[in-house]
Parts: structure tokens; sequence; C-alpha cells
């Protein structure tokens, strides 16, 4: 008879174990569960505009061919318009996605998420509404420091049909988090070239050159890191030249690797690098049309005139708040 019970004797302790073990798995999942409840209530889904991947491009059309050339154009654009170019010989020798990373896709780099939802813009600095060939054309002429192609011509029209694309589902009017540069807080002291050298031997000048010269493609046109400073660069009318537009650039994504979530540079260093940058020699763009409503001019605008009484020096380097208020005062004096 004990013999008959040594099974069961087994089968009953084999189930006190089987039980005690997913009674420790049920409180096991149910701490995971709180904790990705917690998790969740700290952690929301990033609500930045990220571009379509190229590869997302349908090809299979002459509509979508027409996209990925324009695509192409963003991301090679020294193999098409450089100074060596297949096609024109009209620009620097930088690409596009030098300024607007990764074909304008990445969130806070520059990117092309707001363009077609609003553009025709009014724009002081031009003076009047641009359409988006106009703001392309602008491009050219200051960040490539060259001549754009006719408005008509194949790589125009492909450029357009590529922005057309990455921006047609958002709404008209609208601006995405996350689309073109980050503003980040002015500082209270101007921005210090000297100390921007320091950030810049650092950590920029090993892919940017100790010269500010860049590094060419070794595998064909253009540059592998683009020039900051030189005849190969972009110009003194470039957006980049502002000050807050280069900082909030270059806070949020470089040294190369860097994303907006977890910047590698502090806010001063990004206002200092960007002063030393912007200090060093590029070429010139005669930009005496710009800016016709002098007013309107933005603080870190580095060339007189100016409706207010601050230098030259000051509107290049900062600091910038006490600008900023005297702009606020002289536009409540004259509502």
């Amino acid at each position: 008879m004990k013999t008959d019970w040594i099974p069961v004797l087994l089968f009953a302790t084999t189930g006190l174990v089987v039980a005690k073990e997913s009674i420790s798995a049920y409180r096991q999942k149910k701490k995971e569960d709180a904790a990705f409840s917690v998790w969740l209530s700290t952690h929301r889904q990033e609500d930045v505009w990220r571009g379509w991947s190229s590869l997302q491009i349908p090809t299979s059309t002459d509509s979508g061919r027409l996209i990925q050339y324009g695509h192409d154009l963003i991301a090679n654009t020294a193999h098409y318009l450089g100074p060596q170019g297949s096609v024109a010989q009209i620009s620097n020798g930088m690409n596009c996605q030098n300024c607007h990373l990764q074909a304008g896709t990445v969130p806070y780099g520059n990117n092309f998420g707001k363009v077609y939802a609003t553009y025709p813009l009014f724009r002081a600095r031009n003076n009047g509404i641009q359409t988006i060939y106009d703001r392309v054309t602008d491009c050219f002429e200051r960040s490539l420091n060259g001549h754009a192609p006719d408005t008509g011509s194949r790589e125009m029209q492909a450029i357009y049909a590529y922005i057309k694309w990455l921006g047609e589902e958002v709404p008209k009017g609208t601006k995405p988090n996350g689309t073109s540069i980050m503003k980040i807080k002015y500082l209270e002291r101007g921005a210090d070239p000297n100390g921007g050298m320091l950030v810049y031997n650092s950590k920029c000048s090993s892919c940017h050159g100790k010269n500010g010269e860049g590094q060419p493609n070794p595998l064909g046109a253009g540059y592998s890191y683009p020039p900051l400073w030189g005849p190969h660069s972009y110009n003194d009318g470039a957006g980049l030249y502002r000050l807050s537009n280069f900082a909030g650039f270059v806070y949020n994504n470089m040294p190369f690797g860097t994303d907006y979530h977890e910047p590698q540079l502090t806010e001063e260093e990004a206002w200092d690098v960007a002063a030393f940058v912007n200090s060093r020699p590029r070429p010139h763009l005669n930009q005496d049309k710009d800016w016709q409503l002098v007013a309107k001019k933005p603080v870190d605008f580095p060339f007189k005139p100016y409706a207010d009484t601050f230098s030259e020096a000051q509107h290049k380097f900062g600091p910038f708040q006490p600008i900023k208020d005297e702009q606020r005062r002289l536009q409540n004096i004259t509502k």
C-alpha cells in the first residue's frame, strides 16, 4: 500500500512547487506592471517631428523618382552642383544636409518639417513674401555661397517635390515641435570666442579640422565633415552666422553622435563655440537690401544700422537680453 502512495506524494509535492512558482511569477509580473505604469507616467512618447526615411520614397512612379532626386540633391549637393558638379558648378562644395541634417529629417537639426506647411511666408529679412523656391534660392546664395538652379529646372522642381513629400502631412499653418533649430537661453554675459576656441579644439577640430577646413570626402565630391570657416564655408549672410542659430544647432547635434536627448555641450559652451566659429574669416555677402524694416532685425544680426543704440559687437556676441528688452520698449512706444 505504501508504494501506491509514492506517486501520489510525488504528484502533490510537484503541484505545491509549481503553485509556489506560479504565485511568485504572478507577484513578479504584478511588480513589473506597477513599475512600468510608473515609468509611463514619467516618460511621454516623443512629440517631435521626424521626417520619413528616404527608403520610404515611392520610387516606382515618376513623381517618386523626382522626390528621390530631390533627396539626392539635398544629401549630395556637391556631387551634382558643387565646384565639379555633374549637372552644374554653382555652389561651394558643401551639401545642403550639412546644415539640414540627414536630408532635413532630424529633430532640432534644422529640418524641413514645417516648410511646406508654412510657405509662402512673409520674411522680414527679405522684405516680403517668400515661396519655397525663394527660400531654397536663399540657401544656395548664403549657406552654399553660390547661385541657385533656375526655378523651372528639374533640380529645383526635385528639391521642391522632396520638401513637399516630407511635410505634406503637417497641417497647414502649423509648426510641429522639433522643427528648425531650438532657441537656447541667452547668456547673462557676451559669448566668448576665446573660450569657444578651447571648446572647438577639444571637441570639434578632430572632425572639422584644426583650421576649420573640414574633411574632404574620400569617396567623392564634397566633405565628410564640412568646413566651418574659410573660402569654402557658408558666407556671413547665412542663417548660421547668427549666434543664436549656431548655438542652438551645435547644442543639440554636436559633437558627432549627439542628439537633443543628451547634449554633450553645456549651453555656455555652445554659445562660446558659436562665437569662435563665427569670428573666423569667411566669404562676405552684400546684405544692403536685407532687413529694410530695421526694427525687425534680430538681436543677434551683426550688421548695422539698428533701431537701438547697441554696438555691432554686442549685436554679434551679446549679451542679448538688454537688446531684446530695448527692442520691446521701442515697440511699445511706437504702438
